[in-house]
């Protein structure tokens, strides 16, 4: 099975990078056959409902979200929701989504935030059937030293979300 983590945030001091690559990390040492995107490095145009899904880089990006069976989501939160690149994503792949696996690794500034991707998450199950993880891993930035996870729940939590991970796409797959 193929499984991907998508860091959504355009920040180069994100926190939600450092739950995507640490995702990655427990991934890969179940020896999953996992990708990194990082939207920071991709070219993306905003969907315009249009001409935008023939651009290469959309093209190239709905491709390997379809490719995938099993996708975490690492977003950061502003306003009560999920970033505008994370909704963007969703809007240039749409039925990529079709029932996947997903689940969602949140970095807030705040406690009051933490039913922030209820909507995105009701959409992806809605529109493509996507089956979500029914907990997300959720942050504030006191979990942080720098560019390295300071608390060792937040550890435990990206490593029971890639073991959740591999578990619902195993389980939804059949094998």
């Amino acid at each position: 099975m193929k499984y991907l983590v998508i860091s959504c945030s355009l920040n180069p001091d994100s926190k939600s990078r450092i739950m995507a690559n640490a995702a990655l990390s427990a991934l890969e040492n179940k020896e999953a056959d996992v990708e990194l995107l990082d939207l920071a490095e991709l070219k993306l145009p905003l969907c315009d409902g249009g001409a935008v899904y023939g651009d290469p880089t959309v093209q190239e990006l709905a491709t390997k979200v379809e490719a995938a069976d099993g996708i975490l989501v690492a977003t950061p939160i502003y306003n009560f929701d999920i970033n505008a690149a994370a909704k963007n994503l969703i809007e240039l792949t749409g039925r990529a989504w079709t029932e996947k696996v997903a689940g969602f690794l949140c970095a807030a500034g705040g406690q009051g935030s933490y039913m922030s991707v209820m909507a995105v998450a009701n959409s992806l199950m809605l529109d493509f059937r996507t089956v979500v993880i029914p907990r997300f891993v959720y942050a504030t930035g006191d979990q942080f030293q720098g560019s390295e996870i300071a608390h060792e729940d937040l550890g435990e939590r990206i490593e029971q979300m890639a073991d959740e991970l591999l578990r619902f796409t195993s389980a939804l797959r059949g094998s």
